[in-house]
């Protein structure tokens, strides 16, 4: 696989793949200390790059092949684009997905005309059945990244970045299987040796990291990460030696810090990523790898994300930023006690989101009532200064973590 099948790859997919964006971000440059540009392929008509290489894939079947159908193993974004591209071809497709798939990636596969087949825990047990019925039923299997094919598909960003952008100094590209990377580095490496390919895993699992170390691909045990679009226990056999030739470095990054860069294009961008497609973001403003002052291009590679999941990543970030905050306290248990306490809170200024008042629990006297309440605030110094003005009127409140 070289530069040749990619440009290839681009020409037989270019009328059904969007030409996605690459922004100048001003507020991530300011943030990261590098020239920032977003490759938003979260904006494809499957909400992920996956797409690319499905298409053509697709395009490259025989018509015997055709006729009998394709099939794939995916968490979900392999699968929205094999669905996607297969139907719009007239062509049948199954796709196994495990279990724990996030219920948006399922309802918009069965949507984009796929029968979903939910069975086993993780990737490579939906892996391997997928692999059985491909053998029973005679499909033509689709492989999310270990495949030439997918692997050019996915390179046609290396391609359309050199164009965007033309002066890059470096990209930063989540890896999982390694078929993104793998062509996206091969793209930008043949065609400009001096750009720096970095990639992103989740340090749960480090799969081709692990595989670089040993020299072969080894397989890791399952772990659960929000970064599900790159967890991938094993790095593929064929984009193992291409990511040794042509990537710089990989770096990985926590859930934590996966979360924060999902919250903070979300505030800042009004940018929707899923875990994966945040793990770049999450990288650069980690500062993972040195690119001080250098022209960066952080591919932002889905958005695919649960609403709920986004909900609960939303609240977890406004704690952590001092934005949200639960405090508890003591008051006596008599008529305007509760009130004589929110006339302090409106005093500071703090939004209240909830009160429970409880008089039988956390150990409360008699004569005392307990008070959870949890506020909106400006940030830490807000939250003390609350605490402070509450402490003057004899209520100790204990921040609740």
């Amino acid at each position: 696989m070289n530069i040749t099948d990619i440009r290839a790859a681009r020409e037989r997919i270019r009328d059904s793949v969007y030409l996605s964006p690459c922004a100048y971000s001003e507020t991530f440059s300011h943030l990261t200390g590098s020239r920032v540009w977003f490759k938003l392929e979260n904006l494809q008509m499957t909400g992920s790059f996956k797409e690319r290489g499905a298409l053509n894939k697709i395009l490259l079947l025989s018509k015997e092949e055709r006729s009998r159908g394709v099939i794939a193993a995916s968490a979900g974004n392999h699968a929205q684009g094999v669905a996607y591209h297969a139907t719009q071809q007239g062509i049948r497709a199954q796709v196994c997905m495990p279990v724990t798939t996030p219920l948006i990636k399922i309802s918009r596969t069965r949507e984009y005309g796929a029968e979903v087949i939910l069975t086993g825990d993780n990737y490579d047990e939906t892996c391997a059945e997928a692999q059985r019925r491909c053998d029973a039923q005679s499909l033509t299997f689709i492989h999310p990244f270990d495949d030439e094919a997918v692997i050019a598909g996915q390179g046609t960003i290396g391609l359309e970045l050199l164009e965007q952008c033309p002066d890059l100094d470096a990209a930063i590209i989540p890896i999982g299987g390694g078929g993104l990377i793998a062509g996206v580095a091969c793209a930008l490496k043949e065609t400009n040796p001096r750009i720096r390919v970095i990639g992103v895993e989740t340090a749960r699992l480090a799969s081709m990291k692990e595989a670089l170390i040993e020299a072969h691909p080894v397989t890791l045990p399952a772990a659960t990460t929000i970064g599900d679009g790159i967890a991938v226990r094993r790095a593929g056999d064929l984009t193992l030696p291409l990511v040794s030739r042509y990537v710089d470095d990989i770096v990985t990054v926590d859930e934590e810090e996966m979360a924060n860069g999902i919250l903070l294009l979300l505030e800042r961008e009004k940018t929707v990523a899923e875990g994966a497609g945040a793990a770049p973001v999450a990288a650069l403003l980690n500062r993972k790898t040195s690119l001080a002052g250098k022209r960066v291009a952080a591919l932002i590679s889905g958005g695919n994300i649960d609403v709920n999941f986004l909900s609960r990543i939303i609240e977890r970030g406004l704690v952590k930023d001092g934005r949200l905050v639960r405090l508890q306290l003591r008051v006596p248990d008599h008529p305007g006690a509760l009130a004589a306490v929110m006339a302090i809170v409106a005093a500071q200024k703090a939004n209240v989101v909830s009160v429970a008042h409880d008089r039988s629990h956390y150990g409360a006297s008699l004569n005392q009532a307990v008070l959870d309440i949890t506020l909106e605030t400006r940030g830490p110094e807000h939250i003390e200064e609350i605490i402070a003005a509450l402490a003057k009127a004899n209520y100790n409140a204990d921040r609740v973590i």
